[in-house]
């Protein structure tokens, strides 16, 4: 599913739009972005040597979760996923401009509207952060 497709399920656009793609398989996403270096998280973390913020790589990390929703039988309406936490948050290594994360998430509990989700990201195969992550999916009319 390429940026497009992602945007028809995803409220969120640039520059918050964070995930490049993503393919879904049964209850797991592989989704993914690359850093190209001239982001608005890059401008001030840190000045000469700009390092993705870790609330940035949990963000990208839920627009991937997010996408599980959608295939996990949601109806289809306009939806928000709104975070309502994180837990057992780590960060291992340093993501870079240049760098492609590759973030593989999956859902593991569901009590609609809330849904919880195990996550990480990997830079050539090295984990670089991990996490659960749980949220609340709005639909457009309020329920």
């Amino acid at each position: 599913m390429d940026k497009s497709a992602i945007m028809n399920i995803l409220p969120h656009r640039d520059p918050m739009l964070v995930i490049d793609e993503v393919d879904l398989h049964e209850g797991i996403s592989i989704g993914k972005y690359t850093v190209r270096g001239d982001e608005f998280f890059l401008q001030g973390h840190f000045p000469g040597k700009p390092v993705v913020p870790g609330v940035i790589l949990c963000e990208m990390m839920a627009q991937s979760s997010c996408l599980l929703v959608e295939w996990d039988g949601a109806s289809g309406e306009k939806q928000t996923p709104y975070f309502t936490g994180l837990n057992k948050v780590k960060f291992k290594n340093t993501v870079l401009p240049g760098d492609t994360v590759i973030f593989k998430c999956e859902l593991i509990n569901k009590r609609e509207p809330f849904y919880a989700i195990r996550g990480s990201g990997y830079v050539n195969e090295m984990l670089c952060v991990s996490g659960e992550l749980s949220f609340a999916v709005v639909k457009e009319n309020g329920e």
